[in-house]
């Protein structure tokens, strides 16, 4: 399966592209609008790779959902589920198999935005060093665990409910706080952005960056927040996909 995802990626190059794109251009933007904005104010010197480091981190976490979202919503529009499981691969080999495919989709996308951002702005996130691999794991683990929330919902619903793989993590980039900290937040809004994993690792990202400080105890409790949000998606998918093939509604997906 995971080769099959891989051929099907290298035989468009339409699909590669577009995991360059919208990284790079990210990244290109918000490069040199904190340039400019470096040069203009105090703050936002001490601020600019901050702003970079967040895109970045934040490219990851949505790549990472999408990424399992596309694999999975590609079997969709082609109709193929049916003929997917009259052979002998089992749910949790798809499964591994998607969550392959979007770290390779993540990898492709963001790597290459954060290696051009080294000689455009002369900022490279690598040098975070261990946190990094911590924040980076993090975001993928939370986005792989909305992805398969998601999927659960197409199956659910069908393809009428396909819109949530691009919606979803957009609705939680405010309480994610990732370009600013959780206090800028209403009092009675805070509590949900503590609830996020993500909010963790962007909180954490600017203690190691302003303050010389790596987190551990926000780490640990992201990775505890992940854990139970991976448990939710996984068995939203679960009970979706059975119901699904209950009522035989893998044979008309994408109909």
């Amino acid at each position: 399966m995971l080769l099959r995802y891989l051929y099907i990626l290298r035989s468009s190059w339409p699909r590669t592209l577009e995991l360059l794109y919208w990284p790079t251009l990210q990244m290109l933007i918000w490069g040199f609008m904190s340039q400019f904005l470096r040069q203009n104010s105090s703050y936002i010197a001490q601020a600019f790779g901050v702003l970079l480091g967040a895109v970045l981190l934040w490219d990851a976490l949505f790549r990472s959902q999408l990424g399992l979202s596309i694999s999975f919503l590609e079997e969709m529009w082609s109709r193929n589920l049916g003929q997917l499981f009259v052979t002998p691969l089992r749910p949790y080999e798809w499964v591994v198999s998607l969550l392959i495919m979007s770290l390779i989709r993540v990898t492709i996308g963001v790597v290459p935005a954060a290696l051009l951002a080294i000689p455009l702005y002369d900022y490279s996130i690598f040098e975070m060093g261990l946190p990094l691999v911590a924040f980076f794991a993090v975001l993928m683990v939370m986005g792989w665990a909305l992805g398969l929330a998601i999927c659960g919902g197409i199956l659910r619903h069908g393809m009428g409910a396909e819109s949530l793989a691009w919606t979803v993590i957009f609705a939680l980039a405010p309480l994610s706080c990732v370009y600013y900290p959780v206090t800028i937040l209403p009092g009675w809004l805070q509590p949900f952005a503590w609830a996020l994993p993500s909010t963790y690792v962007f909180e954490g990202m600017r203690a190691v960056m302003f303050e010389g400080t790596f987190r551990t105890d926000y780490l640990l409790i992201a990775i505890a927040l992940d854990i139970v949000l991976l448990v939710i998606g996984a068995s939203l998918f679960a009970l979706s996909f059975r119901d699904a093939r209950r009522r035989g509604a893998l044979l008309q997906m994408g109909e």
